[in-house]
């Protein structure tokens, strides 16, 4: 009669599974493939049965190796629900969290707070991560999403954390050589710097008004996928900007930046996001909070609430 499974074999299977690859799984497990490869090894000697099938390329689940998959699934499912119910009991959330944002708004707002919030819940196992797009909360295993914008998909949960909006600016010496747009039509025959951000349309900025919603196609001979490194071009005088106020202010204070077009806009608030399953999981629910307690000293509180 087989023994029962190692958890931890199970939890590296798991991964292996989910990224089709030994040294995937290795990477971020911290370890060498051919360690991977031994844990699954012994699992399936355990178990008596063929998880995997190996080739140079690749690597494919057997026909029972989907069922253990799904097994295991279940059982990570209620040690998970367990771990919560009694990290609730005593409000002290415990174990690995994994958050994911994007370039600017990761590093300059949610970094520092993850800081602090290592430093109130040190039972917390924090891995932070950025990217340039929107990632698969569940097949990625992520538990929680800090984005900007308020386009999320209905299948997931999203909770408010602070009112944000993007403002048009650009640098005094660049307005003195072109002149200061009028309309929002004018910014197509001007510079204009791009990032290209997650899933934001690459060049098209779309901005409220006093006549609703208008579009405007952009261009410029500078572009990024990263908000800072095109902050600093606006600064440097190359061009107009479509950026964050809370990423843009302390320019504007200082006079390096002039915000132009006032009349225009675009609602950028700051959401927490996360997959239905997660949604009673004390850890979650105490970070969602810390969040928007920690904004809300730094940005000024929420007008309202919502789901």
């Amino acid at each position: 009669m087989n023994s029962m499974p190692n958890l931890e074999d199970l939890r590296v299977f798991v991964l292996v599974a989910r990224r089709s690859s030994f040294a995937a799984a290795a990477a971020e497990l911290g370890t060498s493939p051919a360690f991977v490869s031994k844990r699954i090894r012994l699992l399936e000697d355990n178990l008596g049965v063929r998880l995997l099938h190996r080739t140079t390329r690749r690597v494919a689940v057997t026909e029972d190796g989907e069922r253990v998959y799904h097994w295991a699934q279940h059982i990570f499912d209620a040690v998970e629900r367990m771990s919560d119910e009694v990290s609730a009991l005593h409000q002290e959330p415990r174990g690995q969290l994994r958050i994911v944002s994007s370039f600017g708004l990761g590093r300059q707002h949610v970094a520092p707070a993850l800081s602090e919030l290592s430093a109130r819940y040190p039972q917390l196992d924090i891995r932070f991560d950025v990217y340039d797009r929107l990632v698969d909360l569940i097949d990625e295993g992520f538990d929680l999403d800090i984005r900007i914008g308020d386009n999320i998909a209905p299948n997931l949960i999203a909770k408010p954390l602070a009112e944000n909006r993007r403002i048009l600016c650009a640098a005094p010496d660049y307005l003195a050589r072109r002149g200061e747009p009028r309309s929002l039509a004018e910014l197509a025959g001007h510079d204009c710097l791009v990032i290209k951000e997650r899933d934001h349309p690459f060049g098209l900025w779309r901005l409220q008004g006093p006549a609703g919603e208008e579009s405007v196609k952009v261009t410029g001979p500078l572009s990024a996928n990263h908000g800072e490194v095109v902050h600093q071009w606006c600064v440097d005088g190359r061009g107009v900007l479509l950026r964050s106020h809370w990423d843009v202010r302390d320019s504007l204070a200082s006079g390096k930046l002039v915000q132009i077009l006032p009349d225009y806009q675009q609602p950028a608030n700051i959401w927490a996001v996360y997959a239905a399953p997660l949604a009673s999981s004390a850890k979650i629910r105490v970070t969602v909070e810390f969040f928007r307690q920690y904004f809300a000293e730094r940005y000024g509180a929420l007008n309202g609430d919502a789901s």
